[in-house]
């Protein structure tokens, strides 16, 4: 059976984590995916700590599946052959930010003339145009500035970050994946490919949806862990437990409420779920009676109770919950490459019923297929081995 993508090739120059992902789901639901990289340093993420057998184990979360080439861009001859490459291919994934590509003469209005039906994705920070269009950011500045962490930690103290890269995942990477898609789609219709400019702030914006609602509907600017979405409200909370441990109550409708509070024998607040002036006593109260059991006990207690209740799990036991091994979510390679150490890999989240993706884990030597596809677009041998020997690939 063939995959959805299966004829689509993607030259990938990004790096780290937003671009990887992206071009890691593509290349799941079957696209070929070149990694270019910088001749004997490689792409930067392959040296992040903490390493396996000298490579980064966060680099191997996000590169299965691909293919990689040495190429050295700042080089006329390496210039020339990513042009031979971006005559061939689908979509490129530009990462750099704006006007570096442009500044090397492979940008998009050079390529596009080469190839009409290119798809050409910048993922950056801040987009191609704005005041802030040059400026270096990572995922806390693109929060902080979309506003989401100024809404994020509880109500006493600064604001908090984060535990997961938001913007370089959500609003980076999907929405890179969703504009390359697009794109795609359109040229099925045009014939022709375009560009896909993608800023991880504006994604990061687009996150805020329900909080922008609740801001102009409410007439005032939402607080931090005070609102009923953010800990301000006893339905929707993060309880403590009996052994230093958290359980996660979302009981928003009235059903679910309803039915919360009989079980722990306060009936009495069923009519005041969403009371703010009562919502500090109920949380206290309801701390309490949580701090009596461990949180397995709670899990235990609410199991065939129907009020949305979860236990807080750490990275170990969400591995091991039943739900994520249903799903096929985790997989763990033991001793990887015989480090002696095991890689722990996320599954496809994407099930489709007829070409389900595929995840191969298959991880890119650096350079390893650059020969092969160097042949492939007209080199010799002899040239490979001459642009080699200068350090272009």
């Amino acid at each position: 059976m063939s995959l959805p993508l299966e004829g689509i090739k993607i030259l990938d120059l990004s790096r780290y984590l937003p671009g990887p992902l992206c071009t890691q789901i593509l290349a799941d639901f079957g696209a070929e995916v070149i990694k270019i990289e910088q001749p004997k340093s490689g792409e930067l993420g392959r040296n992040l700590a903490p390493l396996i057998n000298g490579e980064s184990a966060r680099f191997y979360t996000v590169n299965r599946n691909k293919k990689s080439v040495t190429l050295d861009l700042k080089k006329k001859e390496g210039k020339d052959i990513f042009k031979r490459l971006a005559a061939n291919c689908d979509v490129v994934l530009d990462q750099f930010r704006p006007g570096v590509m442009d500044k090397m003469g492979v940008g998009y209005e050079v390529l596009k003339e080469i190839n009409e039906r290119l798809i050409y994705c910048c993922l950056t920070g801040y987009g191609l145009n704005g005041p802030l269009r040059d400026t270096a950011g990572h995922d806390l500045n693109y929060l902080s500035l979309a506003g989401v962490t100024e809404q994020t930690g509880n109500n006493q103290g600064k604001p908090s970050m984060s535990g997961v890269q938001i913007a370089d995942t959500a609003a980076g990477s999907l929405y890179s994946v969703i504009a390359i898609l697009l794109a795609l789609a359109s040229r099925e219709k045009t014939g022709k490919g375009q560009l896909c400019d993608v800023a991880m702030l504006d994604g990061s914006i687009t996150l805020l949806a329900y909080t922008i609602g609740e801001w102009f509907g409410s007439g005032k600017l939402p607080q931090r862990g005070d609102e009923g979405l953010t800990g301000g409200y006893a339905c929707y909370h993060i309880y403590e437990t009996k052994d230093n441990k958290y359980v996660s109550l979302g009981a928003v409708e009235g059903k679910f409420w309803v039915e919360f509070c009989e079980k722990i024998d306060r009936k009495e607040y069923t009519t005041v779920q969403w009371d703010k002036e009562k919502q500090e006593d109920i949380i206290k109260d309801i701390s309490n009676i949580i701090l009596q059991k461990t949180r397995d006990e709670w899990v235990t207690f609410f199991s065939t109770s129907n009020i949305c209740f979860t236990p807080v799990l750490n990275m170990g036991e969400m591995c091991q919950h039943p739900q994520i091994i249903a799903r096929n979510m985790i997989t763990k390679l033991t001793n990887f490459k015989e480090s002696g150490k095991d890689v722990v890999l996320t599954g496809v989240p994407i099930k489709l019923s007829q070409t389900p993706g595929e995840a191969k884990y298959i991880f890119p030597e650096l350079g390893e297929h650059t020969d092969d596809i160097l042949m492939n677009i007209g080199y010799s041998k002899e040239e490979i081995d001459t642009l080699r020997k200068n350090s272009v690939i």
